[in-house]
């Protein structure tokens, strides 16, 4: 298999993780769980550099939150012994919960970013081991005024790209931001994203902005799930513009963007007004291959009545082609589509609820590592 692809899934929930794996993404083997004792609401995995990593934010009732990772897919588990991220004592902070973990770009290899609870965001140098906070967000005049959202106040998405200097992230309650010098500063990016919910319905800053994502295309296109919206900016977040129409909710938690492809993207809608259940508890995808001029349902393979959401990082695309389009729910079923959501296939079911789920497409030695063991 030294040429062959493969395929891993990484699953977080609510008690612990799983991973699935495949070699064509029709069959799907099931292994874990791993720290079962924990809740799992951050993974990331980094294929650079001819490696697999999966890193995992773990929060324990017990020992408290950090980032463990391995190297063999799931045999063994490493986990610093004071913590892989622990705030500064002029802080007078605490860390609450590990919410996203982004690897940098191939350019960078060993850089590996960090979204936390309070808000805040980390950057490690050697690979997740340890990670250390940016300031120039921690220090910014609006940490003050950003508020929680129901999950709690959280740095939940970090996009990257080739330019050293450009980091985009988004928060609950804060909205987007933008940094143009590698984080030393940071500008709100909100123009146009409503929030009904403030006495301003369109602030500078304050949005409850749920996920973002970036075209593939780059030049400053982003999409935008909304607390109530689906959004598009052609001008690196300076400007939104609603693409919500045809779509039959413009609530919901995640987007999701064509690796390749500029314009396909997609979203999962929730009805907010309706204890955030899928419309009519028909649980379907929903994509764009226009930038959101026009919507396609996608339920191919997807239960008739599903009452439960798709929480803001359990979907995800993998990069290959076509692309692979992932989701898990809060009732602990995950769906697989080979095929960009043309089709989905269960991949696993009875789950705790799923926070995260992230997919890797494995070459060579990579993908003969056995999965085997767990970790608690």
């Amino acid at each position: 298999m030294a040429n062959a692809e493969s395929y891993v899934l990484a699953i977080g929930t609510k008690k612990g993780m799983w991973l699935a794996t495949s070699p064509d993404r029709s069959t799907w083997s099931l292994s874990g769980p791993f720290f079962i004792t924990s809740e799992v609401p951050s993974i990331g995995i980094d294929t650079r550099d001819g490696r697999t990593r999966i890193m995992v934010g773990v929060r324990s009732e017990h020992w408290g939150p950090t980032v463990a990772h391995s190297d063999d897919l799931g045999a063994t588990w490493t986990e610093p012994d004071h913590g892989a991220i622990t705030f500064p004592e002029d802080t007078e902070a605490a860390l609450e919960r590990v919410w996203q973990i982004q690897p940098d770009s191939a350019e960078r290899p060993g850089v590996v970013w960090a979204g936390c609870e309070p808000i805040s965001v980390w950057k490690s140098t050697d690979g997740g081991e340890h990670f250390e906070l940016n300031r120039g967000l921690w220090d910014h005049p609006h940490r003050t005024e950003w508020g929680a959202g129901f999950g709690g106040p959280a740095a939940h998405s970090i996009l990257l790209d080739s330019d050293e200097d450009r980091v985009l992230i988004a928060m609950s309650t804060g909205g987007v931001y933008r940094s143009l010098d590698a984080g030393a500063s940071w500008e709100p990016r909100n123009r146009g994203i409503q929030a009904d919910f403030l006495p301003d319905r369109y602030p500078e800053f304050g949005q409850c902005v749920h996920k973002i994502a970036a075209d593939a295309a780059g030049g400053g296109r982003l999409y935008a799930q909304n607390h109530g919206g689906v959004y598009r900016s052609d001008d690196d977040g300076g400007t939104w513009e609603s693409i919500a129409e045809g779509l039959p909710a413009d609530f919901g938690f995640t987007v999701l963007a064509h690796p390749h492809r500029s314009g396909t993207a997609w979203v999962i809608p929730m009805h907010a007004e309706e204890h955030r259940i899928p419309p009519e508890g028909r649980l379907a995808v929903h994509r764009t291959h226009d930038a959101g001029s026009t919507w396609t349902r996608l339920d191919s393979g997807l239960p008739d009545h599903e009452y439960n959401a798709v929480l803001r990082d359990a979907a995800w695309v993998d990069t290959a082609e076509p692309t692979g389009v992932y989701f898990g729910t809060r009732s602990g079923f995950v769906y697989a589509s080979a095929d960009e959501g043309e089709t989905f296939a269960e991949v696993a079911s009875h789950l705790p609820d799923v926070l995260c789920v992230r997919a890797a497409v494995l070459n060579g030695a990579a993908s003969d590592a056995s999965v085997t063991g767990s970790h608690g």
